[in-house]
């Protein structure tokens, strides 16, 4: 008989798991300094299914302060030519690293790299990462060592998520990662994932007046964030209203429900079951946010590995591409039809299908039941589809820190210029 509950609700699941949020490292170190004092970082702590995951964010809150949070790197020199930022997501099903140039007010990437590690397997039952779940992730990881050394990185911002938040021994598996990598991982809150999500991939909502919710289906968790209503600007990350973490995602539903499915009985209950479990967690959030879902222009943007791979189902997709799938627009009864047919297919049949494969065939089916539950609280026409989220909203936030901190350098310099000679600063 599967857990009934969230396999946060553990004993361990409200002990903190790593230091402040915020770190930015420069790679070129083996150890990098700390951040300076003066920083205005805070101690996010991974919560458990107390409540705390489901507050609203402080008064005033919005992703712009995602770039404050990074002002540590403050006072550096100008970037070289050449000299390139990087970004590194390990999840609980996933390893990504990108490196990207700056490109006026955005990038180029120049190296991506990403690989399925399934750090968060067995970690449901066992609240531990397992022997043979941090070699994999080991294993990736010095790959992107070696690709952060190769590409003359000059910032690099590495953080650990949902796994690492609720693993007890997950503060000694990022030790190990600085020791045997040199890559010191941050292990981040719910609540800055999900602004580093949202703060990624915000630039691709569908254009529209009313409220939008962004989500992001991962291994171990799913965040849902209600912005402010008005048009999409590229230039404006839209202010947060609201948001919540639950600790359900494709890993961490599969290992709870289980992988029964002899038969399509089996299957159609497991999904029910799965079904069930996600719409519990999120009904606080439906509840906060029923008022704003009757709005007639809602909108509504996915980031994930399941919305991307449905998304390639709908367009009949041979091989994934990106390209065909980032930014597209999906009507929403399609990507529920579609779902409906994966959760009763076999797991050979699932991994039979093009963009799913052996990797993906027992794991997408959870992240069905999460898509299913969220658009039954934010009935969306449409749901649009990005291939991009943390991993592009922490280069973001370390090129804006870092134009920041030289338009201060330059600043300073002027007034230093202007002193009059002999006189002290003021």
């Amino acid at each position: 008989m599967a857990e009934t509950f969230p396999p946060d609700m553990n004993r361990n699941a409200g002990k903190k798991r790593g230091g402040k949020s915020g770190k930015v490292a420069d790679f070129r170190y083996k150890r990098p300094p700390q951040p300076d004092a003066r920083t205005n970082t805070r101690d996010c702590r991974a919560k458990g299914n107390n409540g705390d995951a489901h507050r609203p964010f402080r008064a005033g809150g919005n992703l712009q302060r995602a770039e404050a949070d990074l002002s540590a790197i403050g006072g550096l020199k100008p970037a070289s030519h050449g000299e390139a930022y990087a970004a590194l997501d390990l999840g609980t099903n996933n390893c990504r690293l990108l490196i990207a140039r700056p490109s006026g007010r955005d990038f180029t990437v120049i190296d991506a790299f990403s690989r399925v590690v399934k750090l968060g397997e067995g970690l449901a039952a066992s609240g531990r990462l397992s022997d043979a779940a941090m070699d994999r992730a080991l294993s990736a990881l010095s790959i992107c060592a070696d690709k952060l050394q190769r590409r003359n990185v000059r910032l690099a911002r590495s953080v650990a998520t949902e796994a690492c938040r609720r693993a007890v021994n997950g503060t000694d598996f990022i030790e190990r990662v600085r020791q045997e990598t040199g890559i010191v991982l941050d292990i981040i809150s719910a609540e800055e994932e999900a602004r580093l999500a949202v703060l990624g991939c915000h630039i691709l909502l569908e254009e529209g007046t009313g409220p939008a919710v962004i989500f992001d289906i991962g291994g171990g968790s799913t965040e849902l964030v209600l912005v402010e209503a008005g048009s999409a600007e590229a230039s404006r990350v839209p202010r947060i209203l609201d948001w919540q973490s639950v600790p359900w995602g494709v890993v961490s539903l599969t290992d709870t429900v289980g992988r029964g499915e002899d038969s399509e009985i089996a299957r159609k209950a497991r999904y029910a079951e799965m079904l069930k479990l996600v719409t519990d967690s999120f009904a606080p959030f439906a509840a906060r946010v029923a008022k704003a879902a009757e709005h007639e222009d809602i909108r509504l943007l996915g980031t994930s590995g399941t919305v991307t791979t449905l998304a390639s189902l709908y367009l009949e997709l041979p091989s994934y591409d990106r390209k065909a799938v980032d930014g597209l627009i999906v009507p929403s009864a399609e990507m529920r039809d579609i779902s409906a047919r994966l959760s009763v297919m076999t797991p050979f049949e699932r991994a039979t299908l093009p963009c799913i494969g052996q990797d993906r065939a027992d794991l997408v089916v959870a992240g069905c039941a999460i898509l299913e539950s969220i658009l039954d609280l934010w009935p969306a026409r449409r749901l649009g589809v990005a291939d991009r989220g943390i991993r592009e909203g922490i280069l973001r936030s370390i090129m804006a820190a870092e134009r920041q901190s030289e338009r201060s350098l330059r600043a300073l310099q002027k007034l230093r210029t202007n002193q009059p000679r002999g006189s002290k600063p003021a």
